[in-house]
């Protein structure tokens, strides 16, 4: 099995191929350049697994939730090479990409789950809870709330004990949305607000999703943005200002 994956979500650019366990990775962190570097990256990548896109058997991309610009430069991306190959799309949530990414960079981590958490704006972060292991699904769905939020909905999922100010909640974080003091306050059992969301850990997770027989062609391909369309409009006035 052969998958290109592809990743510009956030403040970096990275294109990874899967090839039955092996994997190539190029990863830069380059915030405004992604379009100018992916193509290259793509080449480089195809490249050193010694395959061409025709090759691959599908391609993988970061579906979101993330930055609107970002996520639709990667998905313009992958449907156009898919299009061009006549190739299925595998799509994967940024969170559960940036779950296992953590996992794979922190090999001591133990059993607990993984909160993921990138920043929204407006007072709000992306949120998923992962399981421990290297799987696409999700304890609790991915989403959009507020700090308090995220908190509120741990609480009644039972993740988190009735006093979590004097002990740590018994859960890993990462992303940047754990800057937010409404999180750090949980006190988790280890934080990385610096990670980085990986296309290598995407065309992972698009491998075991592909197994299951989920994939959708280019034309499907529609990224996850979370937020509604008022809330984005919004976004956009506030920007004009």
């Amino acid at each position: 099995m052969k998958i290109l994956a592809i990743d510009t979500t956030s403040g970096a650019c990275s294109a990874a191929l899967y090839a039955d366990g092996r994997i190539c990775e190029q990863f830069f962190r380059a915030e405004r350049d992604h379009t100018r570097r992916l193509l290259p990256m793509v080449e480089a990548v195809l490249a050193e697994g010694q395959s061409s896109l025709t090759q691959v058997d599908a391609l993988a991309v970061s579906q979101g939730p993330g930055s609107f610009t970002g996520l639709r430069i990667a998905i313009s991306c992958v449907q156009g090479l898919a299009f061009a190959a006549d190739k299925p799309v595998v799509p994967v949530s940024s969170l559960a990409a940036l779950s296992r990414g953590a996992r794979r960079s922190h090999p001591d981590w133990g059993d607990a789950p993984v909160l993921a958490a990138l920043d929204a704006r407006m007072q709000e972060v992306y949120w998923g809870l992962y399981p421990p292991g290297e799987g696409a699904n999700a304890l609790l769905a991915d989403a959009v709330s507020t700090p308090e939020q995220v908190v509120s909905s741990l609480k009644s999922a039972g993740f988190l004990t009735a006093d979590t100010a004097s002990t740590n909640c018994s859960l890993y974080a990462v992303g940047p949305g754990w800057e937010y003091p409404a999180l750090a306050a949980l006190k988790p059992l280890a934080v990385s607000t610096e990670s980085a969301i990986h296309a290598q850990d995407i065309a992972v997770l698009a491998a075991e999703l592909w197994q299951r027989g989920i994939q959708v062609s280019a034309e499907e391909l529609e990224p996850a943005y979370l937020r509604n369309e008022v809330t984005w409009k919004k976004r956009a006035r506030i920007r004009q200002r």
